[in-house]
């Protein structure tokens, strides 16, 4: 519920945006005996991250915008005392293709290895595979502890340098290594959509962003693996937000902040009712939408590339492979992801046309985890599939037309490898657009990193002067940090921008309830 407090109110952090990495900060912030105040212009807090009873007179509450979880460090889940549980799955991913699919286990099993033989009638592309991924892990292995670490410099990281990988991830355009590495057009594409998930770029641009965006995708916790949260999204937030309130956090929903006003001495934040004076403020909102509040000039409107399709079906529908659907549907389920066909859609769509085919990946949530499905469907055999499509930036899909010509894209795409087609399994269905992402969740152009990645390290000739530019939780105003997808180690449900964001302003030693 809304409410207003007098112009005279003062806390020490005031934090613009109520998503889980503002939950994040204020918890940490709170327990270190600041005065807190949460402003969520939303009747709920958790931004993207939430569930919601999606489709009308079916009781199923989806993770409706952000499905999964591989970023959020351990570590950060034990701090907290979040009672959060991340359940692995079975199957990586299953790609299918005519004649067949190409499974991989997420624990490698012989149902791998003869996928594999199948699709290429040999040992030599699985024999890539493993050796590409044994490196990333090792990446992974020195990156994902410095996520909660003031960023580490990339002299600190030379015995990585001489490695392969290195080149391939961080030096040279990734579509150069896949190409180098895998000779299959199929496995070429599956390695390569890590790099765009989010991310409109080519495999081959040379402003590396899809290699940043690759490197977040296969970095969490070391593994990479990205789990399902039992309970939906949701549930995560909701965790996040017992953790805040109960070490003293004040979260106000309903409250739409207008300005932000940065001085020297303090800063006032002002909206529909309220007027807060603070020490600090903490931005959870993208960098393109602070720079708006401030009265500063904005940086570039990111452009979203995805197009989010949620499903309910009675049941799994069936595969022409005849491989199980209850397999098939656990990971990722690839559709029109071979390499070529994903620059040949990225080609398209840069020329300002939707593309011809359908490129994306479904996954199904109540396979691994039935808790989000209500008394009335639980023991039926409904499902939910959730699709995440690639290379559908904000400017081709302009309306409700041109959504529904992607949405026939997504079903022809599937039907393709259907004994049967899906249409007739839908007991409900909901899509979004960059656009309407941006409608709902105020969020520029509907982007869901707020904007290109960055690499989470220092570069060359980069040196911090604060705790801000050392944590990569900076803005234009000392006052005024970033803690969230926009910060320099944000995207996906991670905590981690929160927890920097909260660590750079402890770490400075700043007077908060002060001048």
């Amino acid at each position: 519920m809304t409410q207003t407090s007098s112009a005279d109110e003062h806390a020490d952090v005031v934090i613009v945006g109520g998503g889980h990495n503002a939950l994040v900060a204020a918890t940490y912030l709170a327990r270190a005996g600041r005065h807190v105040v949460v402003l969520e212009r939303l009747p709920h807090v958790g931004g993207a991250a939430i569930s919601a009873q999606t489709f009308e007179g079916h009781d199923a509450r989806l993770s409706r915008y952000s499905y999964l979880v591989s970023l959020m460090p351990q570590q950060l889940i034990d701090d907290l005392g979040l009672g959060v549980e991340l359940r692995s799955r079975e199957t990586a991913s299953y790609t299918p293709y005519p004649g067949g699919g190409l499974l991989v286990e997420t624990v490698e099993g012989e149902a791998t290895r003869e996928s594999f033989r199948a699709l290429t009638g040999a040992d030599d592309e699985l024999a890539a595979w493993r050796q590409f991924y044994a490196e990333v892990a090792a990446l992974a292995d020195v990156v994902a502890p410095t996520l909660l670490s003031p960023l580490p410099h990339i002299g600190n990281l030379r015995d990585l340098s001489e490695m392969a990988i290195w080149t391939d991830v961080v030096d040279e355009p990734l579509g150069s290594a896949i190409e180098r590495r895998f000779a299959h057009d199929l496995v070429r594409g599956i390695v390569g959509t890590d790099a765009l998930i989010g991310t409109f770029a080519s495999l081959h641009d040379p402003s590396l962003v899809q290699n940043r965006c690759f490197l977040y995708h296969l970095v969490g916790n070391g593994t990479g693996e990205w789990r399902v949260p039992v309970g939906g999204m949701g549930a995560v937030t909701a965790e996040l937000e017992r953790v805040a309130r109960e070490a003293g956090a004040t979260i106000r929903t309903d409250s739409t902040v207008t300005s932000v006003a940065a001085r020297d001495d303090g800063v006032t934040v002002s909206g529909d009712g309220f007027v807060i004076e603070a020490a600090h403020v903490l931005s959870g909102i993208a960098p393109h939408a602070l720079a708006g509040l401030m009265g500063r000039p904005t940086p570039p409107r990111p452009s979203g590339s995805q197009f989010k399709v949620n499903l309910l079906v009675s049941r799994l529908p069936h595969l022409r492979s005849g491989v199980d659907p209850a397999i098939a549907f656990a990971g990722t389920f690839h559709l029109g992801e071979s390499m070529s066909e994903l620059e040949q859609a990225w080609r398209q769509a840069a020329g300002g046309a939707l593309p011809d085919r359908a490129a994306g990946e479904l996954y199904c949530h109540t396979l691994t985890d039935r808790s989000i499905l209500g008394p009335d469907l639980v023991d039926t055999e409904a499902q939910t599939l959730t699709y995440f499509g690639l290379h559908t930036p904000y400017e081709v899909l302009p309306d409700a037309e041109a959504a529904e010509r992607a949405y026939a894209q997504v079903l022809a795409a599937l039907d393709e490898h259907l004994a049967e087609p899906l249409e007739p399994l839908i007991l409900g269905v909901e899509h979004k657009t960059p656009a309407q992402i941006e409608q709902a969740l105020a969020m520029p152009g509907g982007h869901i990193f707020h904007g290109d990645l960055q690499w989470p390290w220092l570069e060359e000739g980069e040196k911090p002067r604060s705790a801000a530019e050392r944590w990569g939780v900076q803005t234009s105003h000392p006052r005024v940090l970033m803690c969230g997808s926009g910060a320099r180690r944000g995207g996906a449900v991670s905590g981690i921008a929160g927890h920097n964001a909260a660590h750079a302003l402890l770490e400075a030693d700043l007077d908060l309830g002060g001048a």
